[in-house]
């Protein structure tokens, strides 16, 4: 049976691979980009595949809250349900780290619009939809300032702990809905595989990103990941492993969702003011 799915950062890299592996199966694959060109491009490489099924795409910054609460609206117009919802796009190294409402790009685009996108498809997914969270090997604590924009990081410690607070608010979300929502898994596909952030952030062609894209459709798809809600997988041991111990830490967990609900609010009230 067909699935709809849809994929954010899917114009390049894993998340492309990822789309290019669904489709080819003759799943319905919904395509996201920031750039239009590279998005159109995708979706003309996956469309042309044999056996493919439905390719769509929809355009989007994930870094401006306006234009995730569009996409998700879009999503829901044309779509009745929702069975995966793969967040996969991330920043790392960017000319400007900071955002118009002067939040760490790193923040928003990786774990803050994940956050937002997921909370608005709900409806669509359901109970027995799939949250699929790039996560990271790397993973440190959170500084609360920096999450708020109060303090400047290094590229490194900005991506790091902006993956912690991806996969804090997956197991937080997880516990929350237990049966009454879609299962949601952090995942890190595995360590320094050759997408163009870690060409970028590294300077080193990295390994076969197929490593990565297989192991999000198992988690897209399989039935090992069914009963898997809140859990953490790590492909660079292929399997569910412990994540960051701040992650199981309920009360810092929670703090740091409600710090994504405050910071969520203040953007509104000034695109309201």
């Amino acid at each position: 049976m067909p699935k709809t799915i849809l994929i954010t950062g899917s114009t390049d890299g894993i998340g492309l691979e990822t789309a290019r592996m669904l489709a080819s199966q003759g799943h319905n694959v919904l395509l996201h980009g920031r750039n239009s060109t590279k998005l159109e491009n995708a979706k003309k490489l996956l469309s042309a595949l044999p056996g493919t099924g439905g390719v769509v795409s929809y355009a989007a910054d994930l870094s401006q809250m306006a234009d995730v609460e569009s996409l998700a609206q879009a999503v829901a117009e044309n779509h009745a349900t929702l069975d995966v919802l793969i967040n996969n796009a991330g920043v790392y190294k960017t000319p400007n780290p900071v955002t118009p409402d002067g939040l760490d790009v790193r923040f928003v685009v990786n774990a803050i619009a994940p956050y937002l996108l997921t909370k608005r498809l709900l409806p669509l997914l359901g109970k027995s939809g799939r949250v699929v969270n790039l996560s990271s090997a790397a993973q440190s604590p959170v500084n609360p300032k920096a999450l708020v924009g109060q303090v400047s990081l290094s590229d490194g410690a900005a991506y790091a702990q902006s993956k912690l607070v991806l996969t804090m608010w997956s197991r937080s979300l997880a516990l929350a809905l237990k049966d009454n929502g879609p299962a949601i898994i952090a995942v890190n596909p595995g360590s320094l595989l050759g997408s163009k952030m870690v060409k970028e952030a590294f300077g080193i062609a990295g390994g076969d990103i197929r490593i990565g894209a297989e192991i999000l459709v198992r988690a897209a798809l399989t039935d090992e990941f069914a009963a898997a809600s809140g859990q953490y997988f790590d492909n660079d041991t292929g399997q569910f492993a412990p994540p960051h111990a701040d992650a199981l830490d309920s009360q810092k967990s929670q703090a740091v969702v409600r710090l994504i609900e405050t910071v969520l609010k203040e953007i509104e009230a000034k695109t309201q003011a």
